[in-house]
């Protein structure tokens, strides 16, 4: 390769749970710049779960909900001869992660309840319980995955 690789840009820990992971969805979360606005959506969101469960903390939740939604596989559109062709590859870790959190953020965005956090928060309930749209968005990608292996020759 040509160019060198990029740099990776050292993100700090949240000041609540000290992770890093939840800074990096806070960061998703974030809209125009309004980070701390983020950050209070999603500690808001982490105290709904917090009460609503009993049996782990809002953050243990929150984890396990991001594990159920990972993708391991993806499918990419690749041009070979006159068609294209969904040929399924392996997702990076670091991929994985951002996807999964896109997703959740995303699918809680398009729910019905009244604030940010209520969505956030039970988007991150139903995703836990291995239901729910970002839990759904994931069986779908795994289906075109399975559906496409016999083009999995082509991977590029």
């Amino acid at each position: 390769m040509r160019r060198k690789k990029a740099k990776k840009i050292a993100i700090l820990p949240d000041p609540k749970f000290n992770d890093v992971q939840v800074t990096k969805f806070v960061n998703n979360l974030m809209l125009d710049g309004k980070k701390s606005l983020a950050f209070r959506i999603f500690y808001n969101a982490i105290d709904m779960v917090d009460e609503k469960v009993e049996e782990a903390t809002g953050l243990e939740t929150w984890k396990k909900a991001l594990t159920n939604i990972t993708p391991p596989v993806e499918v990419k559109s690749r041009r070979i001869g006159g068609a294209t062709f969904q040929i399924p590859t392996p997702v990076r870790d670091s991929r994985k992660e951002s996807l999964a959190m896109k997703w959740l953020i995303s699918f809680s965005r398009k729910r019905n309840e009244k604030t940010m956090a209520q969505k956030l928060a039970f988007e991150i309930l139903s995703a836990s319980e291995e239901e729910g749209a970002a839990y759904k968005k994931k069986e779908d990608t795994l289906r075109m995955a399975e559906a496409n292996k016999a083009f999995s020759h082509f991977r590029f």
